[in-house]
């Protein structure tokens, strides 16, 4: 479900731009439905490889692995949503963060806004009340929590730095795995 406040950005969206935005947020599900990483890490990992964020796995997991199950599990803050709000505070920061503080802080407060108003909530223990004793129906849920944020967090970036999708001369390939492909992925990362 596109969130209202976004629905401008999306119909302003080009083809190309559309392309990436979907690819960006299936890659974000199948990084997460594959158990290779949760949700704040799946968001960020996937902005940061999709837009060329500049940071190496690794570090856009160690930055986003904090958030993850509601901000290491205190029920709070979606991890979906802090992930979309790392991300773009990566892209709209940019090289110059200190002079484009207010824009991010604007822009944190829209995907804020935009999650709640698709999803009714950003606190994981109010989302996940309806489902938190039906393992597969949670996982589901977050499954497309962290799509969705991943989509509202590349409309927001693409809106705001169109620049991002012509540094792309061919679309972006996201590799997505089965799930024995995904957990031999994260295993891989252990050895």
């Amino acid at each position: 479900m596109t969130p209202l406040i976004l629905n401008s950005m999306e119909d302003n969206c080009n083809p190309a731009a559309a392309h990436l935005v979907v690819s960006l947020k299936e890659y974000a599900r199948n990084l997460y439905e594959t158990r290779q990483l949760l949700c704040s890490e799946a968001v960020l990992v996937a902005l940061n490889k999709g837009l060329n964020g500049g940071l190496t796995e690794e570090q856009a997991v160690a930055m986003a692995a904090p958030f993850c199950v509601a901000m290491g599990d205190s029920g709070c803050l979606c991890g979906a949503l802090s992930g979309a709000v790392l991300g773009a505070g990566l892209f709209i920061g940019n090289s110059r963060p200190y002079s484009h503080r207010r824009e991010m802080r604007k822009s944190g407060l829209a995907l804020h806004n935009a999650f709640k108003a698709a999803n009714g909530a950003t606190c994981c223990r109010v989302l996940s009340r309806k489902v938190k004793h039906d393992k597969k129906a949670h996982f589901k849920q977050c499954a497309g929590l962290t799509a969705d944020a991943t989509e509202m967090a590349a409309l927001l970036i693409l809106d705001k730095r169109p620049e991002l999708l012509q540094a792309f001369d061919s679309p972006v390939t996201l590799k997505k795995h089965g799930r024995l492909g995904g957990m031999m992925a994260y295993l891989s990362r252990w050895f």
